[in-house]
Formats: C-alpha cells, structure tokens, sequence
C-alpha cells in the first residue's frame, strides 16, 4: 500500500516536472518570437536612417552624367572625386560652413547655462520656490502658442539681430522640451545632497555650480546634443534672417542649391554659377560634408543620451 502510494506521488512530480519543462519551453520559443520581431524592426528602421546616407555618398563620388541619369543606387558609378575637389575651390561653401559652426558655439554658450539656471530653481517644490507653477505654465503656454512669423521677425529686426550670428543662436527662444526635460532630471538628486551642503554653509549658487551641475551630465550632455543637432540643420530661420549669402548658414545655403531659377534674365557668368549649383553631385558632396559633424559629435555624447532621456521621466 505504501509502495503505491509512493509510486503516484513521484508519478505526480514527475508528471508536473514534465508539465513545467514544457512551459518553459514554449516561454522561451515565445521569447525568442518576440526578439526576433524586434530585432526586425530595429534593423528596418536603421536601414531606414542608413540606406539614404548611402545612396548620397554614392552620387557624391559618381560621375555627373550618371548621376543626372538615375544610374546610382548604392555603389558609385564612373567613380570619380571631382565633386570635392570643386568644392575645395568654393569659398561660399566654406563660409557658411564657419557660420553654422560659430551659431552652434555661440547657442550651446547661450543654451546651457540659461537652462540650467531657469531649471535649478522650477525644481523646487511650491513650498520652496512660490512662483514655480506660474512660470512653467507660462514656458509651457509660449511652447505651445507662438506670435507667428511676421511678429518673430519684427522682434529680432527691432532688436539689431539681422545678418547677426547672435541672432541666428538666440532666434529660437528658450526650447521649453529641454527646460522641462532638465528640470524632471533636476528634482531625481537627492533632497540629502542639497541639504547637507546648507548645513556646511553653502549658498544657492555653490550649490548649482559643485554639485547639481557635476551630477547633470547627462542631461546637459543630451540637451547640448539637441542643441547642436537644431541649429546645425535649421535653414528657414537662416534665411529669413540673413540677407546675403555670406551670413547664411551652411543649410540655409544649401537648401538655396534647390532652387529654381529663371535663367531668361541672367548673364552668362550667372548662368555658369546657376550650372555648377544645380550639379547633382556637388550638391550630394555638400550634404555629406554637412553631416560629418554631427556624425563625429554624436558618438562622443552616446553614452549620456539615454541616461538623460530616462532619468527623470518615471516617477514614482
């Protein structure tokens, strides 16, 4: 009697043994499903992002017939450097290019402290700081609710800010996302470290500077990143506020390559620059060069991206 009692219940664990490596299996064959699909996804999207990247450096290096004939995909045709080395004798280039990069330095100079300074103290709880909830609402109003274009303009004309790289770093206001963004990042330090630093004696302005700034970077690593990334590829604000080709930056002046021209009133030399401007692969060697920068800068600011995105963004 008890030797079959003891037969059904190692009958019973074994059988649930069985049942449970089956379980297992089936969760682990679900598991690898779904990674498959995302990993699927993520490789459509990166050739998304990539493919066109591609086929731009493949014109730029192929040759001008080809490319005006459709003939590239993804691999140059009639390989040739002729492109660059035009553009090494194009000063126009070369100055918008200087004028991009000197709007980028003068905005991250501008952007960061001023983000840093306005989100130190909407950190705070109302308790501590009274005004907190109007002043971000208002940020948050003026994101949503612009004057509009002609108003913008009338400003930054009244102001001197026209064919100035001033103008150019500033033109966009304060961008709230990255206001909102650090301040979420702000209000995760720990109460504790602010605290004790009062204790010690320390005021407002030590505090931000030793130590909210030396554990911010993250966010300001990724703000900088949004930063360089907007005004190195913004073009309409370039073209509106600058007059002549020597202050457009290095978008502005590309985006100028596409534009139709009426050739019926132009002078033979006019004529020849219109030409040259309109060749497909110079323009396609233009717009690699224009995102060698950002492709360089990009990995140097990885690491802090994600960090920065995240933290902040769950409460609990």
């Amino acid at each position: 009697m008890q030797l079959h009692i003891r037969k059904q219940i190692t009958g019973f664990f074994n059988q649930e043994n069985e049942v449970n490596k089956i379980m297992v299996e089936k969760k682990t064959a679900g598991h690898y499903a779904v990674q498959a699909v995302f990993v699927i996804i993520l490789v459509i999207l990166a050739l998304s992002c990539l493919l066109p990247l591609l086929y731009n450096l493949a014109v730029s290096f192929s040759s001008k017939e080809a490319a005006e004939a459709g003939l590239v995909s993804f691999w140059p045709v009639g390989f040739t450097v002729k492109a660059y080395q035009e553009i090494m004798g194009e000063s126009a280039f070369f100055v918008s290019f200087f004028v991009s990069v000197k709007r980028v330095v003068v905005a991250l100079l501008i952007t960061i402290p001023t983000l840093t300074m306005a989100a130190y103290p909407l950190a705070k709880s109302k308790q501590e700081f009274a005004p907190r909830n109007i002043i971000l609402w208002i940020f948050v109003f003026c994101m949503l609710f612009s004057g509009g274009t002609i108003p913008w303009y009338m400003v930054m004309k009244n102001y001197g800010l026209i064919n100035n790289i001033l103008g150019l770093a500033v033109c966009g206001g304060i961008p709230v996302f990255n206001l909102i963004l650090m301040v979420n990042f702000f209000q995760d330090i720990p109460k504790e470290l602010e605290e004790a630093a009062m204790v010690d004696g320390a005021g407002a302005w030590y505090i931000l500077t030793h130590i909210i700034v030396p554990l911010s970077k993250p966010v300001i690593a990724t703000i900088a990143l949004f930063t360089i990334v907007t005004h190195w590829n913004d073009f309409f604000q370039g073209l509106v506020l600058s007059t002549g080709e020597k202050y457009y930056p290095l978008q502005t002046y590309i985006k100028q390559l596409i534009f139709q021209v009426d050739t019926s009133t132009m002078t033979a030399e006019q004529i020849k620059q219109a030409s040259m401007m309109s060749n497909t692969t110079m323009n396609a060697a233009k717009i690699f060069i224009s995102m060698i920068p950002v492709l360089c800068i990009y990995p140097f600011l990885q690491k802090y991206f994600v960090t920065g995105i995240t933290l902040g963004g769950v409460k609990e």
